[in-house]
Formats: C-alpha cells, structure tokens, sequence
C-alpha cells in the first residue's frame, strides 16, 4: 500500500486552519392575557390559522444572507436542511458555485435540523465563512433510510434557486449517508463530479457504473459498524472494470469514525475542486 502524501492546497480567501489528517491511501481506490375576550380569542384563532395557511401555501423563501441557516423542506415529505453560502455569495451576482451535498449518519437523525452540524462539512462551514461550497445538509427523520427521489427534488430545486454551477455537483456522506452516496452515485453516476463516501459500503456488483467518476472514499481500519471491507470491495470492484478515477484512504487504529480525519483534512476539499463534470461537446448533434 502506497502511503499518500500530505497536501497543503491553497484555497482562495479561506484560513482552513485544519489539520491534516495521517492515513494510508489506496490508490485506486403566543399567549392570551387574562380578560380577553371570547371574539378576541376567536379573532387571534382565525388569525393564526390564516398565517399556517399562508405558510404553506407559499414557497420558502430565497436565502440571500452569506452563511449558514436552517431551512424548511421544499415540500410535504421532503427533508429539512442546514444551508451554507459562502463568503462572497450575495456580493458576487454572476459567479456560479460548486454545489456539495453532505448526507448524515443515523445518529443525527430526529427532528432537530441543527444536529446535522455536529459532523463533516456543515461543521466545517460554521467555523470558516469562506468555506468554498454552498453546502446542502438535509436532515433524516427518526428511522428513516435515504430516499433518492427526495434528494433528487432537494437538489434540483437548489439548483434552480441558487447559482449553481452544474459541472461541479459534488456528493459525500458518513456512515449511513456513506451507503448513500454510494447508492445516489451509482444510481446518477453522471449526476456528481465527484463523491466522497466515508465509513460506508456499497454493491460491488454495480460498480461499474462509477469507473469513470472520481471517488475518494475513506475508512477506518477497526470499524466494526461498518466493516472497511465496504470500501475495499468497492474500489476494487472499480478497478475490475478499468476504472482509474477511485481512491482509498484507510487510516490505522481508527474505528468507525472516519470523519473527522477525512472532512477536516483540506486535501478533500483541495481534491474534489479539481473534479468537474466534462463540457458538453457542441459539436456532438451536428452531421
């Protein structure tokens, strides 16, 4: 196993005082006063209905202050999200930005939208505003399993609302969201410019479908939740196909929690910048 050098990127307008992380890469790899009365009580009533009505009737509102806030979900069903803009996104009207979609782990997931800052690069945004991403991190209901249609929809809306580049949709989860990336990926390989899926597992028998998207997935070398088999079987499966764009970083003596080596590590960020979607060739339809 080949050990993967350190790497110092050098992003624009961004501290990123992060520590690299050390690990062996594999390459491939209201309330009524007392008194009131009872046409008041029935007005305020009437009222408040009228504001739940409107509410959700009307669609969410466009974000346009830099930073990270909760947001509502798109629709009935859908999911709730943490998003970030970056430093520089209300100022700058014609730049378009790298889209990354970070899926959570079952630990956070419930009704409490701020958990899923706890991990990865939401967290990574609330302490660097010139994080380089507007991020998307929906949230995942108490025993739910990620539903692509409904991320599909998310992200799509995204796309519509903000200014998204398209070439640079980028895609990483942990755990659970790990299965999901690589689920969502091979489901849209075309989708992603890149996904990154850490301490998560996926069908080695579809991985063929990811042999010309690049993949940098990581694991611990004692997870015993989700075995690091999980990514091995997948690079190798990659591989199999002919594949050269799938990396591996196993970092020893760690157990499940791959994250933090992996989202506090710049070289990901540094790495999946550099990935982007091929233009499409205008000449491709012309006889």
């Amino acid at each position: 196993m080949n050990k993967m050098p350190p790497i110092s990127p050098n992003l624009p307008n961004s501290p990123f005082a992060l520590s690299l992380s050390k690990g062996r890469s594999v390459v491939p790899a209201s309330k009524r006063k007392n008194g009131a009365s009872t046409s008041s009580a029935r007005t305020v009533f009437s009222l408040g209905f009228a504001a739940l009505a409107l509410s959700l009737a009307c669609p969410a509102q466009t974000r346009t202050t830099d930073g990270q806030s909760p947001q509502p979900a798109i629709e009935a069903g859908n999911y709730p999200y943490q998003l970030f803009l970056p430093q520089g996104y209300s100022a700058d009207k014609a730049r378009r930005w790298p889209l990354l979609i970070f899926l959570h782990g079952s630990g956070e997931r419930g009704d409490d939208v701020a958990k899923v800052k706890v991990h990865g690069p939401p967290k990574v945004a609330d302490r660097d505003p010139a994080f380089p991403f507007l991020t998307v991190s929906p949230l995942l209901g108490t025993d739910q399993d990620w539903d692509i249609a409904k991320l599909d929809r998310l992200v799509d809306h995204i796309a519509k609302t903000y200014r998204i580049d398209p070439a640079r949709i980028y895609l990483t989860g942990l755990s659970r969201g790990g299965h999901a990336s690589w689920r969502w990926a091979i489901a849209e390989p075309k989708r992603f410019a890149a996904v990154a899926p850490v301490a998560g597992r996926g069908n080695p028998g579809e991985a063929c479908r990811l042999m010309d998207l690049p993949v940098w997935a990581f694991h611990g070398d004692r997870d015993d939740v989700v075995v690091p088999e999980g990514s091995f079987d997948m690079a190798r499966a990659i591989r199999a196909c002919g594949g050269r764009k799938a990396r591996l970083t196993i970092y020893p003596d760690l157990g499940h929690n791959a994250w933090d080596p992996a989202y506090d590590d710049p070289a990901l960020y540094k790495w999946l910048l550099e990935q982007a979607l091929p233009s499409p060739d205008p000449t491709k339809d012309k006889k």
